[in-house]
C-alpha cells in the first residue's frame, strides 16, 4: 500500500484496501470454518467472535504486527488457558482482583506501553485544550510518528490521540518537553510518579519506550492502567478507533488505533499496544460486559498479542461470575468480649469474581479484634471478615457489633432502628450508673 504524507496511507488507497479486505474476508471465512481449517478440536481454538466489519489495514507500512481480521481463542472453559506470552495478568479493572497471573512480577521491557505513564503524567499537569509548540527535537523523532513540524502549534489533546492510538514517538517527546522543559526532566518525573503510586518494579528511561532500558512487570502495568483509566479523558482517548488531526500545512493527518480488539472483540474499550525486539509484542486490553470490566496485560508475546489478550478476557468473562461475597449488615458470626458472646455483622459490602466451578467453595472467616473491651456500641468495629476461595484471599471487610455491650460486659437489647446518638446516650448513662449507682 502506497503511503501518503508522513508515511500514512492516502484516503483513496486506504478505501480500496478496505474494500478488498472486506471482499476477501467475506469469501474466505465461511469456507475456512466449514472445512475446519481454523478453530475446532484440531487447533484447540475457536473464533472469539465474528467481526461486525472488516478491521482496517496496518496504518504504517512495515509495522511488525499487522492487523488480523479474526481472533482465535480456546473454547470456553474454567481451566486456565495455556499462554504463549512470557508474562501476563488478568484483573478486575475496578478493584484490581487478580483472576489469572503468569510470572506477573518478572521485570521485562515494555516498549510503547511506556506511553501509558506518559499520558498519566501529562493529564495530571496539562489541560487537553492547552497548546504546545513543537521543538526541532520532537520533530526529528523516528519510527512511528505523527509528522510534527518544527514550530507547529498543536493541542495537548491531539498529541494524546497520536500518542495512544498510533503510538507516535514525536508526540511523546513534544508532550514531555511541554510539561517539563526537557525529556530528561520529564523521565525523572515519570519515575517519581511511579514510586508514588506503588510501582516498585518499574523504571522509565524515555517517554516513548524506544530506549529498551526501561522495564516493568505485568502486575505494575495493570496497576498503572487502572490509575490511568480514572484520569479524566484517558478512557475516551484509548477507546477511539480513528481520528483526524489538523496539520499546519497540507491535508489533515489521519491516526488509527493499533489495538485491533476495538474492532474484533465485543465490549473492548482500550488500551495500548507495543513492540520492540527485546520487548516482543505487548498489549494492554480492557473490555466491559454487563457493567463489569476486566483488564488483561500481555508481555513478550512471540507472535500475536491480540489472540492472547482475547483469550485472557474470554477466560475472565466465561469462567468467572461477579458476585457479592459479603453484604453490608450480613451476619458473620459472634465474638467474645469480656467473656460475653456478641453478634457481629458485616460493616461493608465486598464484591468479587469467583470461578463458576468454585462458587460453593467461598469461605468467610471472622477474626476478632482482641483489643476490644466493653462498653461496645452497636456498629463499633470488633473484628475483620476474610473471604477466601480454596485458601486464596479475595478481600476483607470490617465486622461490627450488632448490639450494645455495657461497661460491665452485659448485653443490652439490640439497637434496631436506633441512631448513633442513642447509643452514645445509653453508654454514657451506663457509665454514670456504674460509678454513681449507689448514690442514685
Amino acid at each position: 500500500m502506497r503511503p501518503g504524507r508522513g508515511g500514512f496511507p492516502t484516503t483513496r488507497n486506504r478505501a480500496r484496501t478496505l474494500a478488498a479486505m472486506a471482499l476477501a474476508l467475506a469469501l474466505a471465512v465461511p469456507a475456512l470454518v466449514q472445512s475446519g481449517a481454523v478453530g475446532g478440536a484440531a487447533s484447540g481454538r475457536a473464533f472469539a467472535s465474528a467481526p461486525t466489519r472488516t478491521p482496517p489495514p496496518t496504518p504504517v507500512e512495515g509495522t511488525p504486527s499487522p492487523f488480523p481480521t479474526v481472533l482465535r481463542t480456546p473454547h470456553p472453559s474454567t481451566t486456565p488457558p495455556a499462554l504463549d506470552s512470557r508474562e501476563a495478568i488478568l484483573v478486575d479493572l475496578d478493584t484490581g482482583q487478580i483472576l489469572l497471573a503468569k510470572r506477573a512480577h518478572r521485570h521485562r521491557a515494555i516498549a510503547s506501553l511506556t506511553k501509558i505513564m506518559t499520558a498519566v503524567v501529562v493529564l495530571e499537569r496539562r489541560s487537553p485544550s492547552s497548546r504546545v509548540t513543537v521543538s526541532p527535537n520532537a520533530a526529528s523523532q523516528g519510527g512511528s510518528v505523527l509528522g510534527l513540524e518544527t514550530g507547529e502549534r498543536i493541542s495537548v489533546g491531539n498529541l494524546l490521540y497520536a500518542l495512544m492510538l498510533q503510538s507516535s514517538n514525536d508526540a511523546a517527546v513534544a508532550l514531555a518537553e511541554a510539561v517539563s522543559g526537557t525529556v530528561d526532566r520529564f523521565v525523572a518525573l515519570m519515575n517519581v510518579e511511579a514510586r508514588a503510586i506503588g510501582l516498585r518494579d518499574t523504571r522509565f528511561y524515555s517517554p516513548n519506550g524506544l530506549d529498551d532500558r526501561g522495564y516493568s512487570t505485568a502486575a505494575d502495568i495493570a496497576t498503572l492502567t487502572r490509575i490511568a483509566e480514572r484520569k479524566p479523558g484517558f478512557a475516551d482517548v484509548v477507546a477511539t478507533k480513528t481520528r483526524w488531526i489538523p496539520s499546519p500545512s497540507g491535508p489533515r493527518r489521519y491516526v488509527q488505533n493499533r489495538n485491533v480488539l476495538l474492532w474484533l472483540y465485543p465490549g473492548a474499550t482500550g488500551v495500548k499496544t507495543g513492540f520492540t525486539t527485546p520487548a516482543g509484542h505487548c498489549l494492554v486490553a480492557t473490555a466491559s460486559r454487563e457493567g463489569h470490566a476486566l483488564l488483561a496485560v500481555v508481555l513478550g508475546d512471540p507472535e500475536e498479542p491480540f489472540d492472547e489478550g482475547a483469550t485472557l478476557l474470554n477466560f475472565g468473562f466465561d469462567a468467572f461470575v461477579p458476585v457479592t461475597l459479603v453484604g453490608e449488615g450480613q451476619a458473620v458470626g459472634t465474638v467474645s468480649v469480656a467473656g460475653e458472646r456478641l453478634d457481629a455483622v458485616s460493616g461493608g459490602t465486598l464484591d468479587g469474581w469467583v470461578r463458576r466451578d468454585l462458587l460453593g467453595s467461598v469461605e468467610r472467616t471472622l477474626v476478632p479484634d482482641p483489643a476490644v473491651r466493653p462498653p461496645v456500641a452497636a456498629g463499633q468495629r470488633v473484628g475483620t471478615v476474610i473471604v477466601r476461595v480454596r485458601g486464596r484471599s479475595l478481600g476483607t471487610v470490617p465486622a461490627v457489633a450488632a448490639s450494645l455491650l455495657d461497661v460491665r460486659g452485659e448485653p443490652v437489647r439490640p439497637a434496631v432502628g436506633r441512631q448513633p446518638v442513642d447509643d452514645v446516650a445509653e453508654i454514657l448513662g451506663l457509665l454514670v450508673r456504674s460509678v454513681f449507682g449507689s448514690f442514685l
